[in-house]
């Protein structure tokens, strides 16, 4: 595989669509970034032999075309709108009144208005909306692809699942091709992600400048998610924000908790950004007026040792299970109150691989290999299980032929490594 290089000279924008034309666009081929990732999506259908998916998360329908409409809603009132993909055909079923978003994308070879099959929609009659759904969709696949198919799903009602199968399909689930096929990046995708890296610490920068004791949790956070937005990023997928005792453990969203002084703030951007693309760094700061306490600076310099260490044992043809055994080892004080992960595959959102804790790969690890053209996530959560306060601390990488390189570029705090 050759080395990635996404300084490489700039293609041509496509013109096709006005996103495609956006500032943070500029330099990027977004039809080839499109046309490659649908083919990654075909070439995983066809290795694990799967004749035709219908996928219906909105993080991977705009992964194998690009369109994006309601990212949201549409993970919540699952199936808004759906895509039917095979080897040779791309069908875009979009939310009533919306056809006209998939104008002109390369992607899509026909747009059809959804048949949304919910118990929002369809109240008690439900189960019959299921079936006529199922044998519409049923002889449409058969058409395509032929009688007997094997048909992935994902995120569809299980009275669907069912009607499928009775319609003479032969269901699986569509989430291993689908998820092997994204965390491969394509060097022209590399420059989406570092368009959404740079564009969320623009967010980080002003967040970090805004702290004040006195502001709330929710205020601060809201400094980065105007920023984030503004610069046409789609969503925060969490609100991972919090002061003082609240920073331990981890995992108490954004409240309206007041900051106090000489507090550490922890933040994790999950950063759904420009291109859809997840930008993902955890950083910790102090509120000030005073210099960090000891056991503040210890928590940091902590934190900033795991990650710094799993990112230096990091490389391409590496097993999961070989990334376990040499991974940095927990001190006990800070063991139970750990990041659940070591690290993980970072794309769109979150996904695989998850590489576990040592402790934790007996009943939670699964093997592989780190291959280039991954871009992972290296963990650290640093809190005593009786501590006050914690440190969270995270670096976004991206696997190459010869080692790692380094995506996320905002600074550490220099009073906190001390």
């Amino acid at each position: 595989m050759a080395n990635f290089d996404w300084h490489a000279e700039r293609s041509d924008l496509s013109g096709i669509a006005l996103l495609d034309r956006a500032p943070e666009s500029e330099g990027i081929d977004l039809a080839a970034v499109r046309l490659y990732r649908r083919q990654r999506v075909r070439d995983k259908m066809a290795e694990y032999g799967v004749d035709a998916v219908i996928l219906s998360d909105p993080v991977n329908i705009r992964y194998a075309t690009g369109t994006r409409n309601m990212q949201v809603f549409s993970q919540r009132n699952a199936p808004a709108r759906y895509l039917l993909l095979t080897q040779d055909r791309s069908i875009l079923f979009e939310f009533t009144g919306a056809l006209h978003l998939a104008n002109g994308y390369e992607t899509v070879d026909e747009v059809r208005p959804a048949a949304t099959a919910s118990f929002v929609a369809a109240g008690p009659d439900i189960a019959a909306r299921e079936r006529r759904w199922a044998i519409e969709m049923a002889d449409t696949v058969t058409g395509l692809v032929g009688k007997g198919a094997t048909l992935g799903l994902e995120r569809l009602n299980a009275g669907v699942a069912i009607a499928l199968k009775d319609c003479g399909l032969t269901i699986v689930d569509a989430q291993q091709p689908v998820e092997m096929a994204r965390a491969i990046k394509s060097p022209e995708e590399m420059k989406c992600v570092i368009a959404s890296l740079r564009a969320t610490e623009v967010g980080v920068g002003k967040l970090r400048a805004a702290i004040r004791p006195g502001m709330t949790e929710n205020e601060l956070w809201s400094v980065l998610h105007q920023s984030v937005i503004s610069q046409n990023a789609d969503y925060c997928e969490t609100r991972l924000l919090n002061a003082g005792a609240r920073t331990n453990p981890w995992f108490q969203e954004t409240s309206s908790n007041i900051i106090g002084e000489n507090e550490l703030i922890a933040l994790d951007t999950d950063v759904v950004g420009c291109h859809g693309y997840y930008s993902d760094f955890s950083r910790t700061f102090h509120s000030g007026p005073d210099k960090p306490s000891p056991v503040q600076r210890e928590l940091y310099k902590t934190a900033h040792e795991q990650v710094h260490h799993n990112m230096g044992i990091l490389k391409p043809g590496m097993s999961f299970r070989d990334y376990a055994d040499r991974a940095w080892n927990i001190p006990e004080k800070y063991y139970e109150n750990r990041y659940y992960l070591s690290a993980h595959g970072c794309g769109m959102t979150g996904e695989y691989p998850y590489l576990y804790h040592h402790g934790d790969f007996p009943d939670a690890g699964y093997d592989g290999i780190v291959e280039p053209g991954m871009t992972l996530c290296v963990e650290s959560f640093i809190g005593e299980a009786d501590g006050k306060e914690g440190v969270k601390l995270e670096q976004q990488v991206l696997v190459t032929d010869t080692g790692i390189e380094l995506l996320s570029q905002f600074p550490f705090e220099d009073e906190l490594l001390r």
